[in-house]
């Protein structure tokens, strides 16, 4: 008989969504930064959160109003724990930075207290349960953050009614180079930016793109995944809630990038590239562009994260 463990910590990684022309059902996970959420039993019932660190300001310590709350209360729910569980959250992401903050913290909940439980899902099956705190976080259930977060790689949303959700074998070597200006654009607050109605010529545009972006991931025709990085629906609307975004895109296709675009809601960009030295020379780049304005920033290069959410304790 296996011995319930008192504490668990999972990590769950960075995430990049809708990769230009993939709104809402394309995503893939990032290497080293992340959120890591620590449980543990309590004598108390229910879920609590009883701190959190790093990135922590106006991160609330409410279950309701955190996206680490939903999947573990979810969880104790279904699966009828009778014991408590407290909660520690380290934010090694910024919310609202468009890098799948709320997402990380779902996703690394979920992991943990499937643990710490015992009640041996899958991180795919957990799916369903992290996607109760990306809803929180938006006000919509799109999987494009915490799919990648939770199974790693490069993830396409087929649908969500059911929701089917595929893990793509990407053939092509792609190394990705972020910048993230240092202020907020809330995933919710950007949503309502986007039309109502889309005309059906740019419909058939960003499926087409959306479909070209797979078939070169999946072939490694790099000119095909770079002629298909456009998005012509959502990109449009949040360009102008990013200082710089046109210079910055510029400067990354300027350096070498095979596409440049927002980063989920953003702030973030992220721009893909064949090489590390080749990604490292385009978030130089797109840095300077924010240097000259002088407004702080930070930049990141990394390949695409197999791995997915973990157990680190």
């Amino acid at each position: 008989m296996t011995e319930t463990p008192y504490s668990v910590t999972a990590f769950a990684p960075a995430s990049v969504s809708n990769v230009a022309s993939g709104f809402d059902i394309m995503g893939f996970a990032l290497e080293s930064l992340g959120d890591t959420v620590t449980v543990r039993l309590s004598a108390t019932p229910g879920v609590r959160i009883v701190g959190v660190t790093g990135f922590s300001e106006g991160i609330s310590l409410d279950v309701s109003r955190n996206t680490a709350g939903p999947p573990a209360a979810e969880l104790c729910r279904r699966h009828g724990a009778r014991c408590g569980i407290e909660m520690e959250i380290h934010k090694g992401l910024a919310p609202g930075s468009g890098l799948g903050s709320s997402a990380a913290s779902a996703a690394a909940a979920a992991v943990a207290c499937n643990a710490l439980l015992g009640i041996g899902l899958s991180n795919s099956d957990l799916l369903e349960y992290a996607l109760r705190g990306e809803e929180l976080a938006s006000g919509a259930r799109h999987a494009d953050n915490v799919a990648p977060a939770l199974l790693g790689g490069f993830v396409l949303v087929r649908g969500y009614d059911p929701l089917d959700v595929v893990q793509l074998p990407v053939r092509a070597s792609i190394w990705c180079a972020i910048v993230r200006p240092h202020l907020n654009i809330s995933t919710r607050a950007s949503r309502l930016r986007l039309p109502a109605a889309v005309p059906l010529a740019d419909v058939v545009r960003q499926t087409g793109n959306t479909a070209g972006l797979v078939a070169g991931l999946l072939t490694g025709d790099y000119d095909l995944i770079g002629r298909s990085l456009h998005d012509v629906i959502a990109e449009p609307v949040r360009a102008g809630t990013i200082d710089g975004f046109f210079e910055m895109k510029h400067a990354a296709l300027e350096a070498g990038a095979l596409g440049c675009s927002i980063s989920g809601s953003g702030p973030a960009l992220f721009a893909l590239s064949r090489e590390e030295a080749s990604a490292c020379e385009i978030a130089r780049a797109m840095g300077a562009v924010l240097d000259r304005r002088k407004e702080p920033h930070e930049t990141h290069v990394s390949r695409i994260n197999a791995q997915g959410a973990r157990l680190i304790q």
